[in-house]
């Protein structure tokens, strides 16, 4: 078994059925020995992008995370701590919320996000 949180642009492409999405990692996060988690910080940027029109994305993400059979992740003091102590090698807030996340509860944070291998965690490039 694997424990993987999901980065906002993997989500979405496992939604839409996107073939950035690698064939790999579509079986693992459709694997059901694995755990796979959508962080809070993930939904709260969706919610943000598609209201400011940057973004389509379904509006009930908390009904579709588990109709998924993704497990949620809330946000803790605990992760708010551990985020804002980060090194600032990355700005992007939300990012920084997943970092700290995957760190704390011992995730791999599945991300094409180059930038964040600069960051002592896990990843699993989704492209593969």
């Amino acid at each position: 078994m694997q424990r993987f949180l999901l980065d906002t642009h993997v989500l979405l492409w496992w939604l839409a059925d996107d073939a950035q999405l690698g064939s790999r990692c579509k079986e693992l996060i459709g694997d059901s020995r694995n755990q796979v988690f959508v962080s809070a910080a993930t939904t709260w940027e969706i919610s943000i992008k598609t209201a400011l029109g940057k973004l389509s994305a379904p509006e009930d993400m908390d009904t579709i995370v588990e109709d998924e059979g993704f497990d949620k992740l809330p946000i803790t003091l605990y992760h708010g701590q551990l985020a804002g102590k980060l090194p600032a090698l990355h700005r992007d807030p939300f990012d920084r919320m997943l970092i700290a996340q995957a760190q704390a509860e011992g995730l791999i944070l599945m991300t094409a996000d180059d930038s964040i291998s600069q960051y002592s965690l896990r990843i699993r490039d989704p492209r593969l």
